[in-house]
């Protein structure tokens, strides 16, 4: 007797798409949001992006009405948000939150840049749709990327203190470069 074909079973006991319009099985196929759906959408919901309930505020409102304080606090949100990116964004390869890090950046430019407020939506979007991928996959390739992902880091951190040396405060036994 043949073996049944491997997948063959999964085939047979996935769950069926639900009747009605076929949806895409791919990003490509997706479609994409134009700004005049995005802004027909926010005004039908009547659903606000962060920056419009930033400016709804009193206190915004306050420093909106004196331009000269107002371009001051765009500029100090912009320097503080633009800082906390790049941050994250050279602490990406180590260890700790520099994704993290680069999400909260944006999400403080987003509160007064429509430009940071569609990339923090390009980010999510992108993230929910790896993070879905990853759970689709059989457990052995997810532990294969977050092996990768360890050693990885382990790598940078590696290279890191030996090109910046190792910290004294490190107890001798750590089998690390000195």
């Amino acid at each position: 007797m043949a073996a049944p074909e491997r997948g063959a079973d999964r085939e047979a006991t996935a769950p069926h798409d639900p009747p009605g319009p076929a949806r895409p099985r791919h990003a490509e196929e997706q479609h994409r949001e134009t700004a005049a759906e995005r802004r027909a959408r926010y005004d039908a919901d009547e659903v606000h992006s962060l920056r419009e309930r930033v400016a709804e505020t009193r206190w915004r409102r306050r420093l909106a009405a004196r331009r000269s304080v107002d371009h001051t606090y765009r500029t100090a949100v912009g320097a503080v948000g633009g800082l906390v990116v790049a941050f994250g964004l050279v602490t990406i390869p180590l260890p700790g939150p520099g994704w993290l890090t680069v999400i909260a950046g944006l999400f403080v430019l987003a509160t007064e840049f429509t430009w940071a407020e569609r990339l923090l939506e390009f980010t999510k979007r992108h993230v929910h749709s790896w993070g879905e991928w990853l759970r689709r996959q059989r457990m052995w390739v997810r532990v294969l990327v977050s092996l990768a992902t360890a050693a990885f880091v382990y790598g940078v951190l590696v290279v890191t203190l030996h090109l910046t040396g190792v910290p004294d405060w490190v107890p001798g036994w750590v089998p690390l470069w000195r």
